[in-house]
């Protein structure tokens, strides 16, 4: 973990900061994704395309699998099957679902987050719940349709279980691996999970995939590599319970660029939730209080170096709660 300090170094608040600043970025690749490329995959299946996307970005991160030790791939493992079958779900349930009501379904792992991190004994601020309802709100004003419950409905409930618990995973597992090394690993599993499920897609969609290698392109070097490695590295300074808030930027996103870009209608209904949902993350970084994995308390006190005769400082950092030893160091 990152120290915090008064001795010249970065401090907890400018890097949760910057994770924030990511995944707001990460959001806003997300929102892209379907407005961009929305006419140029329709000869892809769901499955071929999760599949292609994968496989361009395990080749990107393929040199950073070196130097693995067990307990990285052991790791890189479980986020990779939990995220695959995230994904899985969600390409299953769009197939019998309109991308609105998904959308809403979906967000509801801001919710799932911080109840399952009640569940597992986490400190989940006040603030951190009304923000969550806040934007849930402003996405079910966006997005919600009426109808009655179909499979994919409940494919889509699963996928937002799954993938709470995956973003409660990543909060513990990203502090202990180097950031690359998790991210290539990750995308490794799910590639080859997907082209396993994919293969017949794969075989009869060739062509269709070389005439819309741009679009996958797209889809596996910006959309998956380098946002499955802003979410591992933006949890090494950002909570889940955050993360999961900023996640409900996505579908904001993608109305307003459609809207720019494709002439797609936004309307009252847009707007309103979008406002909700803007409110709900500055609510959600008000106050004094930050969530306890970016709680770091650290001193510094005057050490004599062997090699010299002058004072430097000694930095100890301890957590705030177990009181344990994060970090200690000289300036």
């Amino acid at each position: 973990m990152t120290v915090l300090n008064d001795c010249n170094q970065p401090t907890q608040k400018g890097l949760h900061a910057l994770g924030v600043i990511l995944l707001v970025a990460a959001s806003l690749i997300w929102g892209t994704t379907f407005p961009l490329i929305k006419n140029a995959i329709g000869s892809l299946s769901p499955s071929a395309i999760l599949a292609s996307r994968f496989v361009v970005a395990a080749v990107v991160l393929a040199p950073y699998l070196r130097c693995l030790n067990a307990k990285l791939i052991r790791d890189g493992c479980l986020l990779g099957l939990v995220l695959f079958a995230s994904f899985a779900t969600q390409t299953m349930a769009l197939q019998t679902i309109h991308a609105n009501r998904a959308a809403f379904i979906s967000s509801l792992t801001v919710v799932i987050v911080p109840l399952l991190g009640l569940l597992i004994g986490q400190r989940v601020l006040l603030k951190t719940l009304l923000a969550a309802g806040v934007a849930i709100t402003g996405i079910g004003v966006m997005s919600w349709e009426s109808g009655q419950l179909s499979v994919g409905d409940f494919l889509l409930f699963g996928n937002a279980f799954i993938y709470a618990v995956y973003i409660l995973i990543l909060e513990k597992t990203t502090q202990r691996h180097p950031t690359l090394s998790l991210t290539a690993v990750q995308v490794w599993v799910i590639a080859v999970l997907g082209m396993l499920w994919a293969t017949p897609e794969l075989v009869r969609e060739i062509h269709a995939i070389g005439t819309n290698i741009n679009a996958v392109l797209y889809l596996g070097l910006v959309a998956t590599a380098a946002t499955v490695l802003i979410e591992t590295m933006s949890q090494r300074w950002v909570s889940a319970q955050e993360a999961a808030l900023f996640y409900t930027l996505d579908p904001v996103f993608s109305a307003v660029i459609s809207f720019l870009l494709l002439g797609e209608t936004l309307g009252v209904r847009g707007l309103i939730g979008a406002t909700l949902v803007l409110a709900a993350m500055v609510l959600s970084q008000g106050g004094k209080d930050t969530q306890d994995n970016t709680e770091i308390e650290t001193l510094c006190l005057p050490f004599e170096s062997s090699d010299d005769s002058h004072l430097s400082p000694l930095t100890i950092s301890l957590h705030p709660e177990t009181r344990q030893l994060v970090e200690l160091g000289k300036d």
